[in-house]
This record gives structure tokens, C-alpha cells and sequence, in this order.
């Protein structure tokens, strides 16, 4: 009876230290993939002030992509500029290789290749100029990017146009708030 009672303990021993042996397999599995993910498929990105408000918030977490990405006019997207930025930032494209941005700063007007944008995602019109010049048309490879939150913002109109290879990624997905959580269009909602 000893040795049957015995026989039993060290079963239920061993299929306790399987089950724990496939929970802890399964655990490190899981990490695994998602380190992968978002190591080379996706990064989580965390939004720093107010420049693109209304579209996006300070303290917003975002998800961008590269994979397979071309960078296209009203795209949101995060830039590594280490020569102005200490930490990678989020701006609209407005215009890209082989276009002409003007900015009608009286009226707040942006035109792209003499036509009027329709920016419902901005917060107020463009009044506040920067350092650059206009029209500037934008060479190819280059993208002319700004802020939503166009009199907050420093961007193309301050440090010039941007070498696309410094476009880290679209946003293709807010995380956080999670009262306003899902995939990111052009129009940045």
C-alpha cells in the first residue's frame, strides 16, 4: 500500500513539473514571438508633446511599421533626426519627392503643386512660418513633413526637407488611449 501510495505521489510530481515544464515553454515562446515582432516587424513608439494634437497626444503609444513601407503624402510617421531631436518624433507628410509645398501664411492656406490641401486632421491654420523659404519643391527621396498642431510644431518649415530613409515607419495603430485604441488611416484617425 506504501509503495502504491508512493507510485502515486511521485506521478502526480511528475505530471505537476510537466505541466509547469509546458507553461514556463509556452511563457518563454510567447516572449519570444513578440520580441521578434516587435523588434523587426513593429515598433512601439511613445508620443511627446503637442505637436500633432488634435490627431495625436502627448503620452499617446503608437505602433509604426516599415515593412514593405514607400512614404506617401498625408502618411503619419515617425522621423529619427538625431541632428535636431534627441528621441524620434511624429509628423504628417505633406508632400513627397517631385512636389511643390507653398504656404499662404496670411490665409493659413498649405498647397501641394498649386492645389489647396483639405487638412480637416489639423488643429488651427498655418500662421507661424519658420526658418525656411516657399515654394520649396522637395527633391526626390526627400519628404516635406509637419505637426497637426501647425503653430506648435517644429518641422519641415524650420529644419527643411527630410531623406525618406530617416522615416523609421508609418503609424499604423494606436495602443493608448485605450478609449480611442485601432488602426490609423492617412486622414490620422
Amino acid at each position: 500500500m506504501e509503495n502504491e501510495a508512493v507510485a502515486v505521489a511521485n506521478e502526480q510530481a511528475d505530471k505537476w513539473k510537466k505541466e509547469l515544464f509546458d507553461w514556463v515553454e509556452t511563457l518563454v515562446i510567447a516572449l519570444s514571438v513578440v520580441m521578434i515582432v516587435f523588434t523587426f516587424l513593429f515598433r512601439l513608439v511613445n508620443v511627446k508633446g503637442g505637436s500633432m494634437d488634435n490627431s495625436f497626444h502627448d503620452q499617446d503609444r503608437v505602433v509604426i511599421s516599415d515593412i514593405g513601407y514607400t512614404p506617401s503624402q498625408g502618411d503619419v510617421v515617425v522621423l529619427a533626426l538625431p541632428q535636431y531631436f534627441s528621441e524620434p518624433i511624429i509628423k504628417r507628410i505633406i508632400a513627397v519627392g517631385g512636389q511643390t509645398v507653398d504656404i499662404d501664411f496670411a490665409t493659413g492656406t498649405v498647397y501641394v503643386d498649386g492645389k489647396a490641401l483639405e487638412e480637416p486632421y489639423i488643429k488651427e491654420k498655418t500662421y507661424t512660418s519658420g526658418r525656411k523659404s516657399f515654394p520649396m519643391y522637395i527633391e526626390e527621396g526627400n519628404v516635406f513633413v509637419m505637426g497637426d498642431n501647425r503653430n506648435a510644431s517644429t518641422d519641415s518649415r524650420d529644419f527643411g526637407q527630410v531623406d525618406a530613409k530617416n522615416v523609421m515607419g508609418r503609424v499604423v495603430f494606436r495602443l493608448f488611449p485605450f478609449d480611442k485604441i485601432g488602426l490609423i488611416d492617412s486622414g490620422g484617425e
